[in-house]
């Protein structure tokens, strides 16, 4: 039972009970979890408890009002960072927030929508706190809207998602940071006293330097299997912003949402904003479980046919370059077709004439196909690889545009630069103003006119290969501090045009790596693309800190030339975690490793459906020894797929057994190794033996048979 973490909040939550015979308490309930919202005597609405789901009802009923309010607003009397923040048409820099009106509406038997409505008793200023409550996945969701109506324009200072009180002895914060070819590095440690911001101000691929998500543990370190842990995300593919305060009694307020850097958002008279949505997790039994809890909402919720397979692909991207023509890339779709892979993915370099798109410094936003490279245009290319048994797929960045392009030439009011201030580019480009209604149109139309030229294309890679800077928008003039937020709604407008046109065509959503990682914009596509580095040492690294927030079939790793040193093998095995793919050149591989391959694809074919939608278990860490263990088992625990990476091996290092996680205790499980080198036989000590649920996770597997540096294996785990 949590008896020192208490959060002032306004949330979405999936399961709401009864109102626990109190018409001031709000009581909200998932599964396993409570949250109980108060109105207090002076009208305002406080957080009393979050935790453990108490076993009787009338318990909650013993929870006071609590000293946090739910979300506090600036200007008032409170003293620390507020939640919301607004200007009034008169000037006056004030807002408070009291009961007026709440609903709940039942919306499946997983899901529960609340709403908490507030009103300033001086201002015509609404605020409404939504919640929808997962029951069966133990996640809540949380956004607001906030209504203008005065007879003028409401300047929003801040306007956060979420707000979370705690109080407890400590608080452990978990972040993940990184840059280009380093992403989602964890770093745990202590919150002190004052604040800590994690944020970005990048305005596109917003995730390059800090990424939307955070683990708080409360009064003790959390492991694995053990501690209080709250784990957040924001779904929002721009600016965030995370605060987390501590007061000078030690409490802690955690504010979620929109960065409001540079975004002083002029609301318009009769308009409503609507913030992102804050998701979140409790677990009182370690990282592990929130991680699944998530993971099981995201394939539910969060991302596009999150429970439909996932096609195998080949991206020409690092055999060829942007140096290819089209009876090159018909060639490799019989090299693709030979081993068994899906789908070939053309990457950049296919478009553009007058500024052909023959490196990086030209023709981006001329979407036309190079007649050179491409004279029978994209629809030969999609034909051959239907001829060939293959499907066919393709790059795209239509936010994007080269100073040396036609489009450049046609539309310099289209693009986001200073109007008297020299251009600034990153990769030899600039952003183009989505917020004007005939940029989203264009961006619409690139994919839209291809897909319906070409409706046999299966597959979109949509790019993203830059930040924003020296920004202006010739389209908003005098409101350019709403630019960062209406950037991010026109994305979403666009993509939404897209969606309902083609509700279930698979996309990759890329920026450059893993500079757009949200379930924002996942919900519009079927995976991301995680880093563009894949040498396999790092990716270890890279998709266990992915792994806290996004479940395996959401993350695209590639199999490529990128380590010089690492083993086919052990690129596929880190590969398989995830959706698996292929960026090198298959023709010059050996005989034996071609035969590898044929084989490794057939088990993952074979057990996708247990790495997709099973439940992960992250038994040893990287960060923690030079070796890192996972497993994932399906629903019925009757299979399993383990994975043991072994990174760095000094002299007579030894390793000890593997307790395995997630089995039924009582069953009898066969374990074998899998994915070998043709001729090599396996280094599981107890290959083919069979144990006891029981047995496997109380004394565990030897798992170090094969302990070179870089070397892994994989063990499958089949119920008898």
């Amino acid at each position: 039972m949590l008896n020192k973490a208490f959060f002032s909040i306004i949330l979405c939550v999936g399961y709401l009970s009864a109102q626990a015979q109190n018409t001031n308490q709000f009581v909200i309930q998932t599964k396993n979890v409570s949250l109980v919202l108060t109105k207090g005597d002076n009208g305002r609405i406080y957080q009393s408890y979050l935790g453990k789901r108490l076993l009787n009802p009338t318990d909650n009923t013993n929870f006071g009002t609590g000293k946090h309010e739910a979300y506090i607003t600036g200007g008032m009397e409170d003293l620390h960072q507020p939640a919301i923040k607004v200007t009034h048409t008169d000037a006056n820099p004030s807002l408070e927030l009291k009961y007026a009106d709440s609903k709940t509406d039942k919306q499946s038997d997983d899901v529960t929508a609340t709403t908490i409505e507030l009103k300033d008793p001086k201002y015509p200023v609404e605020v409404v706190l939504h919640y929808e409550a997962y029951y069966n996945e133990d996640i809540i969701k949380s956004w607001t809207e906030i209504r203008n109506n005065e007879k003028g324009t409401l300047l929003l200072n801040n306007y956060a998602s979420n707000m979370l009180h705690f109080d407890a002895d400590k608080y452990w914060l978990t972040q993940y940071h990184g840059d280009y070819a380093t992403e989602v590095r964890m770093q745990e440690a202590p919150l002190t006293s004052g604040i800590k911001t994690i944020e970005s101000k990048l305005g596109t691929r917003t995730d390059m330097y800090q990424a939307p998500m955070f683990m708080l543990a409360l009064n003790k370190q959390a492991d694995e299997t053990s501690g209080e842990v709250i784990a957040g995300t924001l779904a929002w593919t721009g600016n965030f912003s995370f605060d987390f305060e501590i007061d000078e009694h030690n409490s802690l307020r955690v504010i979620s949402g929109i960065n409001p850097y540079a975004s002083q958002y002029q609301l318009a008279a009769g308009k409503t904003f609507t913030t992102p949505a804050f998701i979140f997790t409790y677990s009182n039994t370690g990282k592990g479980q929130a991680s699944r809890n998530l993971h099981k909402w995201a394939r539910n919720y969060g991302v596009l046919d999150g429970n439909k397979p996932r096609l195998t692909l080949f991206n020409n991207w690092e055999t060829t370059g942007m140096k290819f023509d089209q009876n090159l890339l018909v060639g490799l779709f019989d090299d693709a077709n030979k081993l068994g892979i899906d789908l070939f993915l053309l990457d950049d370099g296919w478009f553009a004439n007058k500024y052909p798109r023959d490196n990086d410094r030209a023709g981006l936003g001329d979407w036309q196909e190079n007649k050179k490279k491409l004279p029978d245009n994209v629809e030969y290319l999609v034909k051959q690889a239907e001829a060939k048994g293959i499907k066919f797929g393709i790059w795209l960045e239509p936010e994007m545009v080269n100073p040396k392009s036609e489009l450049y030439e046609q539309h310099p009011d289209w693009i986001l630069k200073l109007p008297n201030r020299d251009e600034n580019y990153q990769r030899n480009q600039l952003v183009l103003d989505l917020t004007n209604p005939k940029v989203q149109d264009f961006v619409y139309g690139v994919v839209d006119n291809m897909l319906t030229k070409n409706p046999g294309i299966d597959y979109i890679k949509w790019d993203c290969n830059r930040t924003m800077s020296n920004t202006y928008s010739p389209y908003l003039k005098d409101k350019q501090s709403n630019l960062y937020v209406d950037y991010t709604l026109s994305l979403y407008h666009v993509l939404d045009r897209l969606r309902a046109k083609y509700p279930h065509l698979l996309m990759m959503l890329c920026s450059g790596g893993g500079g757009r990682t949200d379930y924002g914009a996942l919900k519009y596509f079927t995976e991301f693309w995680p880093s563009d580095n894949t040498d396999p040492l790092e990716r270890v690294y890279i998709q266990w800190g992915y792994s806290s927030f996004f479940p395996a079939i959401t993350v695209s790793n590639h199999i490529t030339n990128w380590s010089k040193t690492a083993s086919l093998k052990f690129k596929t095995d880190v590969a398989m975690m995830g959706r698996l793919g292929y960026d090198m050149k298959l023709s010059g591989m050996s005989d034996a490793e071609t035969q590898f391959t044929r084989d490794a694809l057939k088990n993952y074919k074979r057990l996708s459906s247990v790495i997709w939608y099973g439940d992960l278990y992250r038994i040893i860490s990287p960060y923690d020894e030079d070796r890192a263990v996972l497993m994932y088992v399906n629903e019925a625990k009757d299979k399993a797929v383990l994975f043991n990476y072994i990174l760095t091996v000094r002299y007579k290092q030894t390793f000890n057994k593997v307790k395995l996680q997630g089995l039924d205790a009582n069953a009898s499980y066969k374990v074998e190794e899998i994915n070998l080198m043709p001729g090599v036989k396996a280094t599981l000590p107890d290959n083919g033996k069979t144990f006891s649920g029981d047995y496997l996770m109380t004394v565990g597997l030897n798992l170090t048979g094969r302990t070179a540096s870089q070397s892994s294996v994989v063990v499958e785990v089949t119920k008898q």
